[in-house]
């Protein structure tokens, strides 16, 4: 089940919490009845009421089984069809809700992370929302609510290659992640919210140098270029607003921001979402680089006529202009904007696609 989102007419869905939430609830009461609920429904965090159906039963000897698919709408989520399955058991009395790692969900092995080291990836939201599920099933049903929950998915440790999650500390499947239970197509929130994470690692970490990339490309010039560790290396992808504001309230030390000269060209013009689909090169601007550099009128008009921005470094580069540099420079001010006085010193590297430094700050 799923909805529209409001004057979107995309199709929102459910997280891998809420799904993990429904599986439990399933389990546990056919644990202590016999009976899977089928469709199941719970209560997410904003009154939404969603209803799964069971693509996975199985009830044996102090056990039970559930699984749901999951529909992330129309959001391009890597988990999107995942089977999110839980498996419950009694746990000895008083000893509450136990979360444990099933195939394909990943274990906490650095700190940093809203889990201490060690502990299931099974993230501090879904999390309540299972205990607060079994307790509602426990009062319907007589159960203690002392119960041994483990979340498995489906080809999770696949899946997971894909994600942050090595690069995070998460070794051998995916984290079941949600705050509210609903994808909201479009938003990332997944790569925020890793965004955020890759921050909260390389403090815990001491480290005092990180690097917000693009792409893979430009990852491998700033590794190369300071010899940066893993931890250090944000995926930042096309939300360059979600690195400074997040370090304008975590700030460390130094800040590389690396990229292909035309999302390093939209930062210059202001913009923090990079996406093709949200904010374009604006060639005047370019063009106006050029002549407060001294480029002149006849190849600031040709820069302003430019189709790309890599064409348009083509011919400064032609003129001895260095545009490039230029570029990197407004867009740090930028970045400082955006910091708001943080204690974060930044620099700009500019590529091209062959990852060729063709820019950067002093």
């Amino acid at each position: 089940m799923s909805g529209r989102g409001e004057g979107t007419g995309l199709r929102y869905g459910w997280t891998t919490g809420a799904c993990a939430t429904a599986s439990t609830a399933a389990a546990y009461t056919a644990l202590l009845t016999g009976t899977f609920p089928d469709p199941v429904e719970i209560v997410l965090p904003k009154g939404h009421r969603p209803a799964f159906a069971l693509a996975r039963e199985r009830l044996g000897e102090g056990f039970a089984t559930a699984g749901v698919v999951k529909d992330a709408g129309d959001d391009p989520d890597v988990t999107h069809g995942a089977l999110v399955s839980v498996t419950v058991s009694h746990a000895e009395p008083g000893q509450g809700v136990l979360f444990r790692a099933g195939p394909g969900v990943g274990t906490v092995t650095k700190p940093g992370l809203p889990l201490p080291v060690g502990e299931p990836a099974v993230n501090p939201v879904p999390r309540q929302l299972i205990r607060d599920v079994i307790a509602r099933v426990a009062a319907e049903h007589g159960g203690s609510g002392d119960l041994v929950v483990e979340v498995s998915v489906d080809n999770g440790a696949e899946l997971a290659r894909h994600t942050w999650n090595p690069r995070l500390g998460i070794i051998g499947g995916l984290s079941i992640l949600g705050t509210t239970g609903v994808v909201v197509p479009y938003s990332c929130s997944a790569w925020i919210d890793s965004i955020r994470r890759g921050v909260d690692v390389a403090r815990a970490a001491g480290l005092d140098h990180v690097a917000g990339c693009t792409g893979s490309t430009s990852e491998r010039v700033v590794t190369e270029l300071y010899g940066l560790p893993e931890e250090a290396l944000l995926d930042m992808g096309d939300f360059a607003g979600a690195v400074l504001k997040y370090l304008r309230r975590h700030p460390v030390a130094r800040l590389t921001i690396a990229g292909g000269i035309g999302k390093i060209s939209k930062l210059a013009d202001g913009h923090l979402d990079l996406h093709s689909k949200r904010s374009q090169v604006n060639f005047a601007l370019l063009a106006k680089i050029v002549g407060d550099a001294g480029g002149g009128s006849e190849l600031a008009d040709r820069i302003g006529g430019a189709n790309t921005a890599l064409e348009a470094l083509q011919l400064c580069l032609g003129a001895g202009l260095p545009l490039g540099d230029l570029i990197a420079e407004r867009a740090r001010e930028i970045c400082r904007e955006t910091l708001r006085g943080a204690p974060v010193s930044v620099d700009v590297i500019v590529i091209d696609r062959a990852g060729t430094i063709v820019g950067r700050t002093a």
